[in-house]
């Protein structure tokens, strides 16, 4: 396993880390699925172990998935342990009807980050992150004035921002033009590189990055097939259509039959490739398993700029008529 900085904070991270969403199990907003189905957590305890065995020292979590849950799995197997690296995120909590709301008031902040502490049973947190809050909540300030009162009062090592899912907006440029914050979180696979502008400018300020959805909820795997149904406690079963996916086995078979004539597996292409994108400190495929750890610890190969010549054979204009079909869908 390779280590990083994260940017220039006193942060070291292992290039794969865990991805804990889909270890929260079946969590509902209303009847809007916001989790990955069902999750056993003896299973989920499991694949923290082992991935810690094979070298993973970042985890990255939420207080929204599964509503606390996967924070606290985290919890239960790491504790205040120093040899793990824990992220989690502030701002979306359910409202009204059970709906989804943002919220990045103070007053939430500070007790969200108290609930969090106590379910990761951590007397700090290392990397805080807002999650997905827009340009008018950080204009406001408000949310930033607590980040930063978290950090000098000790319950947060540093804070940064998770951006948008689909396309970086304007708030990535406001905290690094008032160098604010210490990291980002995005999307950036082979198939969504919008976010590579942002990756270069936070590279250049040293600010950490972290490259979520690396796999593209499991496109990218090169194991999904038109006909996959989705269990309804599963947020895929609306993002993730029959043509979405007919398309992505189109766009992608090529590289995927030309990446096995080189021996690696789609999955080792899209890793690899994020990962050797300049300014990437870590990338966080989901794990439920502890196969999937151990695949995804020893994803990344040293053929980084074979498998780069290899994406570059993709269309990009393709991969951005994707990108858009599945914004469309949410």
């Amino acid at each position: 396993m390779e280590y990083r900085a994260f940017g220039s904070t006193d942060l070291r991270v292992s290039v794969v880390g865990f991805g804990a969403w889909a270890i929260g199990g079946p969590a509902m907003a209303g009847s809007t699925p916001i989790g990955w189905g069902e999750a056993d957590d003896e299973t989920s305890r499991a694949a923290l172990r082992r991935a810690f065995d094979v070298g993973i020292t970042f985890y990255d979590t939420a207080d929204f998935y599964g509503l606390g849950r996967s924070e606290s799995l985290i919890g239960e197997v790491f504790g205040n342990s120093d040899r793990v690296v824990v992220a989690t995120k502030v701002g979306h909590r359910l409202g009204e009807g059970d709906s989804v709301m943002l919220d990045y008031s103070a007053r939430h902040i500070r007790a969200a980050c108290e609930a969090s502490l106590k379910r990761l049973r951590r007397d700090q947190i290392d990397l805080y992150q807002l999650h997905s809050a827009r340009l008018a909540h950080l204009e406001r300030g408000e949310c930033i004035d607590a980040m930063e009162e978290l950090r000098r009062a000790g319950y947060v090592r540093h804070w940064g921002l998770s951006l948008n899912t689909f396309a970086p907006g304007p708030e990535a440029d406001f905290l690094l033009d008032r160098g604010f914050g210490q990291g980002f979180q995005l999307v950036l696979n082979i198939l969504n590189r919008r976010a590579l502008p942002v990756v270069e400018r936070a590279r250049a300020a040293g600010v950490g990055v972290i490259a979520r959805m690396a796999l593209q909820f499991g496109l990218l795997t090169g194991t999904m097939k038109p006909g996959r149904r989705f269990a309804g406690t599963d947020h895929r079963s609306f993002r993730l259509s029959d043509e979405i996916i007919g398309r992505s086995v189109e766009l992608l078979g090529p590289l995927w039959h030309d990446a096995g004539r080189l021996g690696v597996t789609p999955t080792q292409v899209a890793l690899t490739w994020a990962t050797s994108v300049p300014g990437v400190s870590t990338v966080i495929p989901g794990i439920r398993t502890p196969d999937q750890a151990e695949q995804n610890a020893g994803a990344v190969v040293g053929e980084a700029d074979r498998v780069e010549e290899l994406v570059e054979g993709v269309s990009a204009e393709a991969c951005e008529e994707m990108v858009a079909l599945m914004q469309a869908r949410g």
